[in-house]
């Protein structure tokens, strides 16, 4: 898959509002910020990444995250998820001594049982895309919250988070599910204030 989000693309001439987490010194944060939080996803290559990498991130940082994406996507086979449902000891310890990803073995391990649990629900009913949109009628939540309103879970992460887990998925607490719902655009949380934030109809 293209790491178009390896590089800083395209910026706005003056520097916008943005939500308080974006890191204005890091423009990769910035890239990710403008052009992919809250943009409405189906594309299931990058649902099943997204899932995984939310994953990863449990107990560490998202900018930590997505220094390590482009890395991620090399060694993971482009997120391939006949690929890695297959993976073998020898590669998991090929992934355990890579510097360029997060070396727990538990959360390798889960993104391998991940991608068996995507096969099955594909199988189910399609891919994570008519899996996910099903639980808000295919259309996106948009929320306006100031920035210390946002929640960190909902009930519908905690939904999505046992419907998921039931199905073998791993690192799918609800907390992650929100922040995967966030990042996917299932959900619109950029704050009010922030140029990305949609305002009221």
């Amino acid at each position: 898959m293209p790491n178009s989000y390896d590089t800083a693309d395209t910026f706005l001439p003056t520097a916008p509002t943005r939500c308080r987490w974006a890191n204005p010194a890091n423009s990769r944060y910035l890239a990710y910020h403008d052009h992919e939080w809250g943009v409405p996803c189906d594309d299931e290559v990058r649902l099943f990444e997204m899932l995984n990498l939310e994953g990863a991130q449990a107990g560490l940082s998202w900018e930590t995250i997505l220094n390590k994406r482009a890395r991620y996507a090399e060694v993971f086979d482009g997120w391939d998820a006949v690929k890695i449902a297959a993976y073998d000891d020898a590669k998991v310890a090929s992934l355990m001594a890579d510097p360029g990803i997060v070396r727990n073995r538990l959360k390798i391990a889960a993104t391998s049982g991940n991608a068996r649990a995507y096969l099955a629900l594909c199988d189910e009913c399609g891919g994570l895309a008519p899996f996910l949109w099903a639980y808000v009628g295919g259309t996106p939540i948009v929320n306006h919250w100031h920035a210390d309103d946002t929640p960190a879970r909902t009930e519908l992460s905690d939904q999505i988070s046992r419907d998921l887990a039931a199905r073998g998925f791993k690192f799918v607490g609800s907390t992650i599910i929100y922040a995967y719902l966030q990042a996917t655009g299932i959900v619109n949380d950029h704050s009010i204030g922030c140029f990305r934030h949609v305002p009221a109809a």
